[in-house]
Parts: structure tokens; sequence; C-alpha cells
């Protein structure tokens, strides 16, 4: 029967094997330049560019304005909460040290949840003949754009 340890071994990983080595300087610069950080602001802005898409899409297919609105709004309920959950995100007061953006994180989540739900209750009255379907396929399709951008970095952040 193997020998399966269930905590590290001092002198290699669980498996018993010492594999770990420092990347160098350049492993490093060529890791970095695999796997680019993208700026939340890219994110936002996929997001509205996507959001107008979805609305002039909708007003396109449906021919119907307030379709197209519906759809916008479900889009700007997306974007704005983002916007404002980038914004508090990359203030200095939220990255001070781990524990504060750990705080402000969460924080800056529970705002941005609060604020698409409060936007999405008052579409009723912002929004003249809202289209509940037309306003949800906004929100859900603009909400995607986070998987495809990170799915996409390489295109959203180009090497400089």
């Amino acid at each position: 029967m193997a020998r399966i340890p269930l905590q590290d071994d001092e002198d290699g990983d669980a498996n018993g094997s010492d594999d770990f080595r420092p990347l160098t300087a350049e492993e490093a610069q060529k890791l970095r330049l695999q796997q680019p950080l993208l700026s939340i602001w890219r994110v936002v802005l996929a997001q509205v560019v996507v959001g107008l898409i979805v609305a002039a899409f909708t007003w396109l297919f449906t021919g119907r304005v307030s379709a197209a609105w519906s759809a916008a709004y479900g889009a700007l309920a997306v974007v704005v909460p983002a916007a404002l959950f980038a914004r508090g995100l990359t203030s200095k007061t939220s990255t001070i040290n781990s524990g504060t953006a750990v705080f402000a994180f969460l924080l800056w989540e529970m705002v941005k949840i609060g604020l698409t739900v409060a936007m999405l209750y008052a579409a009723i009255w912002l929004v003249k003949d809202l289209s509940w379907p037309a306003m949800l396929v906004g929100l859900v399709i603009t909400m995607k754009v986070y998987w495809v951008v990170f799915a996409w970095r390489k295109v959203f952040h180009p090497v400089n």
C-alpha cells in the first residue's frame, strides 16, 4: 500500500517531491506577458459597449424604441453598479493593506448588489412602457461580459 502523507514532508511537498524552484526575472516577466492583469475599468468599458449593442439589436429586431430603452436600462443596471464597485476598489483607502482590501471588496460588492436591486425596482417608474423581457436580456448579456473579457483578456489587454 502506498504512503499518502496528510501533511507536508519537511524537505518536500505533500507527495514527497522537491520540484519547487523560484522563477528567474526573465521567467517571471514571460509569465506576466502570458497572463496579463486585466483592468476592472476595461471590463466596465466592455460592458458599456455590449449594453449599447444589445439595445441597438433590440431596437433593430423589435422595432420598438421602448424595448430598446428597456434593454439599455437593463445594461445600465449592471454598468452603473460595476463602475461604482470599480471606483471603490481602486481607491487609495481600499488598498492600504490586505485587511482593508478584503473589507472593501465585501463592502463594495454589497453596495453593487443593493444598487442593482434598487435600479431594477425603480425601472417601473423610470422607463416608459417597460419591457421586462428586454430589460432582463440587456441585464443578463451585459452581466456575462465578465466571463468573455476574462476569457479573451489578451484581446482586451494588448502587450505594450
